[in-house]
């Protein structure tokens, strides 16, 4: 891998640090070529430190470390995305990363319409929405409506109609994240299910 390590007269380069698994940036840090070389040698991310003028092993000291797990170059070659498995938080002050926020599994739309199915749930007895009813059926009400939605599925997979099937895979999708919440589960247990058996 080529890097301009001295497009910047300093001989450093960015080094952006991203989760492999939730791809959740987790910090900044600097590299030079020494810095970069240790990484690869050791697979624990190594960094040199501007204020103490000198390199440091990310966890050499808390325990903390980054594993390495790939090294990316931007198309300017003076930038590094580095994927890690983090043992324990990134931040020096005891957080999952260095904007304070948790490194959590985040699954886009559908991470968010959980947390719309998860609200409702929580207060069922106060909304007048069709989750919050579904929740007051009970259990098996929406263990119902989930194999009713798998049928569709099955029936308009067998047809040409790809409008109808689409709107009946997100009727399931959605029934079935309802059916999570209701068994006091997320989409993150079943991925770690899918992970086990990988």
């Amino acid at each position: 891998m080529k890097i301009n390590f001295n497009k910047n007269n300093d001989g450093l380069v960015p080094a952006i640090i991203q989760d492999a698994e939730t791809k959740n940036v987790l910090m900044l840090g600097y590299m030079n070529q020494e810095a970069y070389e240790k990484t690869i040698d050791t697979n624990k991310v190594t960094f040199y430190s501007r204020t103490k003028s000198r390199l440091w092993t990310k966890g050499e000291e808390s325990g903390n470390f980054l594993h390495l797990v790939d090294i990316k170059n931007d198309c300017d070659e003076d930038t590094l995305l580095i994927s890690v498995n983090p043992q324990g938080p990134t931040c020096h002050k005891g957080s999952d990363t260095c904007w304070d926020e948790n490194n959590d599994q985040s699954f886009g739309f559908l991470s968010e319409l959980e947390s719309i199915i998860k609200s409702r749930k929580e207060n069922q007895e106060d909304s007048t929405s069709y989750v919050a009813s579904l929740f007051r059926k009970g259990i098996n009400k929406v263990a119902q409506k989930v194999g009713e939605e798998a049928v569709e599925v099955v029936i308009e997979a067998k047809d040409d109609n790809e409008e109808l099937f689409l709107n009946e895979s997100a009727d399931l999708l959605f029934h079935y994240l309802i059916l999570l919440q209701a068994k006091g589960y997320t989409l993150n247990n079943i991925v770690e299910v899918l992970k086990s058996r990988h």
